[in-house]
């Protein structure tokens, strides 16, 4: 699987390098700035792209917008951001596209190497991966007011959150203390509630975390 890396601190971008090579990633591009970033992205064509939201020469929001354009010139291309902070207007505009293949991380709370290297999979497989932090501030004062999220119950929006960060049904129910069962017949709900067809059931899992997180719904 080949990474477009883009982090303009010397010794986390090297650490998430080796940390990546050790798990059989290939380093397509490390780069440090947008205008490097954007080169990459468009001429390597890499499998996912792992962007800090601030880069080079702006500090700014280099990072994300590079990402958002590469999307917008290659739709689905997996994105895993990594952020100091939780950008709300920033998240919400990469997942506008709908279409998945998104993780937004905090850097703070990235502790454990197999964690992060899991997001990375499920991203670029076209899931989402979502730090817990970033769900609740994007989702948890939209949930009353928006219609189809306003129908879920407190434990379905508690399942969807944890759906949203990449969890299995497995891992919901452990999480909740509940049957694996419990969490299936939850997940249903949720479908129905969200006017999700019967479809894949993984395809359903990122449409509804979408629908959680999309500002345009």
């Amino acid at each position: 699987m080949r990474v477009v890396l883009a982090e303009d601190l010397f010794l986390l971008r090297d650490g998430l390098v080796r940390l990546l090579e050790a798990y059989d990633f290939e380093i397509a591009a490390a780069v440090e700035s947008g205008p490097e970033l954007t080169r990459a992205l468009a001429e390597l064509r890499p499998d996912i792209a792992v962007v800090d939201v601030r880069l080079p020469p702006s500090h700014t929001d280099e990072g994300l917008q590079c990402a958002l354009q590469a999307r917008q010139e290659r739709p689905g291309l997996p994105v895993l951001v990594l952020s100091q902070h939780v950008e709300q207007l920033y998240a919400r505009e990469l997942l506008a596209d709908g279409t998945g293949g998104i993780g937004y991380l905090l850097k703070d709370r990235v502790f454990d190497a197999d964690q992060f290297i899991d997001a990375v999979r499920r991203v670029a497989a076209g899931g989402t991966a979502m730090d817990p932090q970033v769900i609740q501030q994007l989702l948890t004062r939209r949930a009353a007011d928006d219609r189809p999220l306003g129908r879920l119950t407190p434990r379905e929006l508690e399942v969807l959150e944890l759906m949203a960060q990449g969890r299995s049904n497995a891992a919901i129910a452990e999480r909740l203390v509940v049957t694996e069962r419990a969490i299936a017949k939850h997940t249903s709900n949720i479908f129905a509630k969200l006017g999700l067809e019967v479809s894949d059931d993984d395809n359903r899992r990122v449409l509804a975390v979408l629908a959680y997180l999309d500002h345009g719904h």
